[in-house]
């Protein structure tokens, strides 16, 4: 890894080089004097001795959860996107379409829906420079339908990504945690949502709720945890969808089932896992992306957040196959838990 990539990814360092405020009193306990922290203790601030030690290979050694010879080299799994499908969705069924990494098109209740949208080659804040794209987005840009919905999660490259934004414009109706507000005011878009953990915003009848993450939040090496990071539900009549941004395993997952269960679908990250000693905090492992699932009470889980850009240290193809394992090790049925191919559709009918 090269010390501008290092630079260059915010979405993976920026929070272990940060330090939280103390909070006020008469505020939510996650809002802080200059900004906000999680609700649940992180176990071990990460300083910046913490990423030198990562980044040089001072950490301590860990065991490769999937042999390496047991991870075929990386092909990222592709299929044409069903336009006819994706045009004509059935307004009664809940449709998903995988775009890569945590952006999905989910379209419910006649309303299309893109969750973190990035459809830039690089995660980074120049061009030339960052993570690279290892597989093109599932539906072409020119090729998404009306959009009239975006959630965004918080503002890490990988999930907030300013090529996107502008050419979305400002026809569709933007849900962003606190302090994102002004980011998008000054690329001249109104039609923005900002909500805290707890509120609630509706596009005709499908609601949408601001819930907790365990993560962090900035752009650069002085905006740590200045704005909110958070998931999403979507309450509607075929069933409500988690979308869990980016986030660590914490309890927030148990009570996000117990205030909107049933979860009919659930969109879960399980991939920049690794070295587990460093990457715990912040980002969960198919293991633990299985116990959200559990939490949750979702009826279906699809992994998000993997294959689709190199950030931390385990192979892109790893994942899937760790997570197929924890699925059986927790005695889940294999279609309980799945992930998708690039570009793949899903159609969830009621059952």
């Amino acid at each position: 890894m090269t010390i501008l990539t290092v630079v260059l990814s915010f979405s993976v360092l920026a929070c272990f080089v940060s330090q939280t405020p103390v909070s006020l009193s008469d505020r939510p306990l996650h809002h802080t004097k200059n900004g906000f922290k999680n609700l649940y203790e992180v176990p071990e601030r990460r300083g910046f001795g913490s990423v030198l030690r990562w980044l040089l290979g001072f950490g301590p050694k860990e065991i490769p959860p999937i042999p390496p010879d047991q991870v075929p080299p990386y092909a990222p799994e592709i299929v044409p996107p069903d336009l006819n499908l994706i045009r004509h969705p059935d307004p009664a069924k809940i449709q998903l379409t995988w775009i890569g990494h945590s952006c999905f098109l989910i379209q419910v209740g006649g309303l299309n829906i893109l969750t973190d949208p990035v459809f830039s080659d690089r995660i980074s804040p120049v061009s030339f420079a960052g993570p690279k794209r290892k597989a093109p987005p599932g539906i072409p840009f020119h090729d998404l339908p009306r959009i009239d919905a975006v959630l965004i999660s918080h503002n890490h490259y990988d999930h907030l990504d300013k090529s996107t934004i502008k050419n979305l414009g400002n026809k569709p109706r933007y849900f962003v945690p606190l302090g994102l507000q002004g980011w998008f005011a000054a690329l001249r878009i109104s039609r923005v949502s900002q909500l805290d953990w707890g509120q609630t915003s509706f596009i005709d009848d499908v609601l949408f709720h601001a819930v907790a993450a365990q993560h962090f939040s900035g752009r650069g090496p002085f905006s740590f945890d200045h704005e909110l990071w958070a998931g999403w539900v979507i309450e509607t009549k075929q069933g409500n969808i988690c979308f869990a941004g980016d986030s660590g395993y914490a309890p927030h997952f148990k009570e996000i089932g117990s205030r909107f269960g049933p979860i009919r679908l659930a969109l879960l990250p399980l991939g920049a896992y690794r070295p587990r000693w460093f990457m715990r905090p912040m980002h969960m492992d198919p293991v633990e992306a299985v116990l959200a699932h559990r939490d949750l009470g979702s009826a279906l889980s699809i992994g998000m957040h993997w294959g689709t850009f190199k950030q931390t240290e385990e192979p892109l193809g790893e994942p899937p196959l760790y997570l197929r394992r924890a699925v059986k090790e927790a005695g889940l049925r294999p279609e309980e838990f799945l992930v998708m191919k690039f570009g793949q559709t899903l159609v969830l009918d009621r059952r």
